[in-house]
C-alpha cells in the first residue's frame, strides 16, 4: 500500500509539470500582452517604448526562457509579483481572495446536499408519479439554464423590479457602521443570489443520481429479503437502502468540487463578488500572467 501511494506521488509530478507547462504557453499564445494592448490605441507611442514595455515585464525573453525563470521561483514558492498597477505580490492577492471563494462554495454544496439527496429519494420512492416527473423537470430546467442568464433574470427580478436582494459585492458601503448581528444579516443577502446560482446545477445532477442509486439498492436481493422477512418500509429504507445508496453520492459529491470553483469566474464576475473567480477573470483580461499561472 506504501509503495503504491508513493508512486502515485511520484507521478503527480511530472503530470503537475505537464499541466503547468501547457497552461503557460497556452495563455502565452493569446493575442495582446500587458501595458501593450493600451500602448496600441496611441499611435504616437514609438516602437521603443513598446520594446521597454516588453523588457519590463520580462516578455522579450523566449517562453521557454520565461518558462524556466517561473518554474524556478515557484520551486520557491515565490509566485512572483502581480503585473497589474498595484504591483502586489501574487500571493498575496490570492489568499485575500480565497476565503469568499471556499465560503460561497462550502455554502453551495450544503445546499446541493440537503437539497439534491431529498429530492432523488422522493423520486426514487414515486418513481413515475406526477410529483416525479414535475421535480425532475424543475431541476433539469434549471440544470440547463447558462448560468449568466440565470443570475442576469434573478438580478433582474429581486435587484431592479422587487428591491428585495443587493446584487453586486458581499457587503453594503455601511457596513462598518452596522452592529455584528446586522453585518452577518447584510452578507448572507449579498450571498442569496450568487450561492442560488452556484447550486442549481449541482442539484439536478446529485439528484438524478441519488434517484439511480437508490433504485438499483431497491433491486438488490438483500433488500427484497429484508421485505421478506416483514420489516417496515421505513426500517428498510433507512438502515439498508439509504446506507449503500449514499456511498456513490457523496464520492460524486466531492468530484463536483471542481465545477463549482470553475462556476465562480462567472457568478463572481457578475455579482461583482471579489473571489478567486474574479479574480481570474480580470487577470485574463488583463494578460496578467503571473495572476493567471498562481
Amino acid at each position: 500500500m506504501l509503495r503504491f501511494i508513493l508512486k502515485r506521488i511520484i507521478l503527480l509530478f511530472p503530470m503537475l509539470l505537464g499541466i503547468t507547462l501547457i497552461s503557460f504557453f497556452v495563455i502565452h499564445l493569446v493575442p495582446g500582452e500587458p501595458g501593450i494592448t493600451e500602448l496600441e490605441m496611441t499611435p504616437k507611442v514609438t516602437k521603443e517604448a513598446r520594446e521597454r514595455i516588453r523588457a519590463y515585464y520580462g516578455l522579450d525573453k523566449p517562453l521557454h526562457v520565461q518558462y524556466w525563470l517561473w518554474l524556478k521561483r515557484i520551486v520557491r514558492l515565490d509566485f512572483g509579483v502581480s503585473f497589474s498597477p498595484d504591483r502586489r505580490p501574487v500571493i498575496e492577492k490570492i489568499w485575500e481572495r480565497i476565503p469568499i471563494t471556499v465560503t460561497i462554495n462550502l455554502i453551495s454544496m450544503l445546499i446541493i446536499f440537503v437539497t439534491g439527496i431529498p429530492i432523488g429519494i422522493y423520486s426514487a420512492k414515486h418513481e413515475g408519479s406526477l410529483m416525479d416527473k414535475s421535480l425532475t423537470a424543475i431541476v433539469f430546467a434549471g440544470y440547463a439554464a447558462p448560468t449568466f442568464w440565470v443570475a442576469l433574470l434573478l438580478m433582474l427580478l429581486f435587484g431592479a423590479y422587487l428591491e428585495l436582494l443587493p446584487i453586486s459585492g458581499i457587503k453594503s458601503f455601511n457596513f462598518e457602521e452596522l452592529t455584528i448581528p446586522e453585518k452577518i444579516i447584510d452578507m448572507g443577502k449579498h450571498l442569496i443570489l450568487p450561492v442560488f446560482v452556484s447550486a442549481s446545477g449541482g442539484i439536478a445532477g446529485i439528484s438524478r443520481f441519488m434517484k439511480n442509486s437508490l433504485l438499483e439498492v431497491l433491486s438488490q436481493d438483500y433488500i427484497r429479503t429484508a421485505y421478506a422477512k416483514g420489516l417496515p418500509e421505513k426500517v428498510v429504507m433507512r438502515k439498508h437502502a439509504l446506507r449503500n445508496a449514499l456511498l456513490p453520492v457523496i464520492t460524486i459529491l466531492g468530484l463536483s468540487v471542481p465545477g463549482l470553483i470553475g462556476g465562480s469566474v462567472i457568478f463572481e464576475s457578475i455579482f461583482s463578488i471579489p473571489g478567486m473567480g474574479q479574480l481570474f477573470y480580470m487577470s485574463v483580461m488583463a494578460r496578467d500572467y503571473p495572476t493567471i499561472m498562481g
